[in-house]
């Protein structure tokens, strides 16, 4: 991160990328910590973005300082190899860093997360953590874990990160539609966030196991 420059409730993020900096045009999407952003500014390695006001409410773009390393990446072209899973760039909550716990040559990272965004978090599934597409090494009611090869803990931010540390997360996109379209079929009201998230909704039944049961899911 080479400046932090606040602007009201907004900010002017400068990066150096030459890994990616002299294939980006202004207008391009890059990927920064997980958080889609726009090129405004681009000369040669150098791209700055401006995080406006919902951006740094919804991550935790607003705690980046000077010197912080972030995680790039450039928006996937239609024609090239896929992996990972989709994301993204839209933030769905932050959560918290719990613990960091060697195991054998990896590193299994707990992160307490929202009620509303495990709902859509499965064992064995993917997350999306400061932009880094994982998989779901285990889960309970308050958090979920994920196993980390020693290629991604020297490649990106994740093997810097400290208990404490807030990250961000977005969950599977094809979840979500899941519970959308059940939600339509069934006539129940979108599930309620717990308070503070992104996109929490006063009220509201939520897609239930009774609802699911009653309509032949059992």
């Amino acid at each position: 991160m080479l400046g932090v420059r606040r602007q009201g409730d907004a900010s002017r993020l400068a990066l150096s990328a030459p890994r990616i900096g002299p294939g980006v045009q202004v207008g391009d999407s890059v990927s920064i910590n997980g958080v889609c952003l726009t090129a405004v500014v681009v000369a040669s390695a150098r791209i700055e973005f401006d995080a406006i006001a919902e951006t740094l409410r919804r991550s935790n773009l607003g705690e980046l300082r000077v010197g912080d390393r972030v995680n790039l990446e450039r928006a996937m072209s239609a024609g090239a190899r896929f992996g990972g899973h989709i994301v993204q760039g839209h933030v769905d909550a932050v959560g918290t860093v719990q613990s960091i716990v060697p195991e054998a040559n990896s590193q299994r990272v707990s992160i307490a997360a929202p009620a509303g965004l495990l709902r859509f978090v499965v064992e064995k599934g993917s997350i999306t953590v400061d932009g880094i597409s994982l998989t779901v090494a285990a889960l309970d009611a308050g958090s979920f874990t994920v196993a980390i090869i020693p290629h991604t803990w020297s490649a990106t931010t994740i093997g810097l990160r400290r208990v404490g540390d807030r990250v961000n997360l977005e969950a599977d996109i094809l979840a979500k539609y899941v519970e959308r379209l059940l939600e339509a079929r069934l006539g129940a009201a979108p599930a309620s966030r717990g308070e503070g998230e992104p996109g929490s909704k006063a009220g509201g039944s939520g897609l239930t196991e009774a609802a699911l049961i009653e309509h032949g899911f059992a």
